[in-house]
Order: structure tokens, then sequence, then C-alpha cells
């Protein structure tokens, strides 16, 4: 076959397609149970986050987590784990929502009193860095949550955790990242979102 033909061309072509896709799903293969062990260990490290227990290497996080948490069970799209810190029990609860650019989750821990915030983290998929980004990087923001209350007193079927860009009630109400109204809200309706956010867990929050 000539090698200057088009016929050739075409087939020298679809061989090397052919071969490529081959390494690359060979690569992919190789390396997607490494891939998730890594998804499992990030999640593992933010649910502890939640907890207030953060800052841990790979093995510690490892052996906190298999000490901290007791039991996980899923409760419509979301997970509860019980947990015990120091012989007192918390509950952290998933959350997602949308921000910005793209989907915001989270983790709240809650006193067995199953009102009092114990903790809190955020996580996005792509927030402008410095401004929705801090619900992911600013700890400091994150702590506002601790000591919050899920509820107003005498109603404990909605949600009333939220966050204000201009707070009225310290109980349940926490300060906007200054600079990022949109993702402020997206955190706001994420929390007491009855499908994804806080809201799904009302049956087990008013179970004492």
């Amino acid at each position: 076959m000539k090698t200057n033909s088009n016929s050739y061309t075409i087939i020298y072509s679809a061989v090397i397609v052919v071969i490529v896709a081959f390494l690359l799903a060979f690569v992919f293969q190789a390396l997607k149970s490494k891939q998730n062990a890594n998804v499992a260990l990030d999640q593992k490290k933010q649910i502890l986050n939640s907890l207030n227990i953060r800052d841990l290497g790979n093995e510690e996080t490892e052996a906190t987590y298999k000490k901290v948490v007791k039991s996980e069970q899923k409760v419509n799209e979301g997970t509860i784990y019980t947990c015990d810190i120091n012989g007192q029990t918390k509950y952290v609860f998933t959350v997602k929502g949308m921000g910005l650019w793209g989907g915001i989750n989270g983790f709240i821990s809650v006193n067995d009193d199953k009102n009092t915030v114990y903790g809190a983290y955020f996580n996005h998929e792509g927030e402008t860095a410095g401004l929705g980004a801090e619900i992911k990087d600013n700890a400091d923001w994150q702590k506002k949550f601790q000591g919050k209350k899920l509820f107003k007193e005498g109603d404990t079927q909605n949600i009333a955790l939220s966050v204000k860009k201009k707070v009225e009630n310290t109980s349940n109400e926490v300060d906007a990242v200054t600079g990022a109204t949109l993702t402020s809200n997206g955190v706001a309706e994420m929390l007491s979102n009855k499908e994804k956010g806080l809201g799904q867990y009302l049956e087990f929050l008013n179970k004492k």
C-alpha cells in the first residue's frame, strides 16, 4: 500500500485511534480502584471535618473514622452517620444543593438532642476562588454553624437553620459569605430542602 495514499492515511489514523483508546481504557481500569479509594478517603475526611476533627493524615483519618463512626443509614437521597465523640452521640447528615457555578454539598453534625449543630463542612464542584469557594476553604466560616439550632422553638416541622446576608435570629442564622450571595443562597436552600437537604431527615429528627 502506498504510504501517501488516502486509504493508507485513513487506515493508519484508525489504527492509532484504536490503540490510544485501548491504552486509555487500560489506564482507567488500572487506576479505578485507587481513584475510588481516594474518593472514599476524601469523604471520610469531610465527615470528620464536620465533627471538628481536621488536618489528619491518610492513615490517621482511616483509624479515626473507624473509631468514631459507628453506623450509617440511608434516608431518601441522603445518609445519616451515627458517631461517638468522647462518649457522646453525634449525628452527621449529608446535604446537597446548587451553588453559582455547580453543585455544592456538605455534612452537618448535630448533638444527640437532634437540634443543636455540633459542626459543619461544605464542599463545591466549581465556585469562584476567594468568593463562593469560601464555603469549602474558610474553616472559620464553617465554625459559625456550631451551636446553631436546626429548629425555631415550637416548630420542628421546618428547618430554620439558614444563611443570611443580614442575621436577625442568631439562634438559627449564620452570616453569608461576603461577596458570594448566590452561593450563600444555595447553602441556605440546601439546608432546608426536603429532598436533598436537612428537610429530608425530619422524621428522624423528630423521633426522640
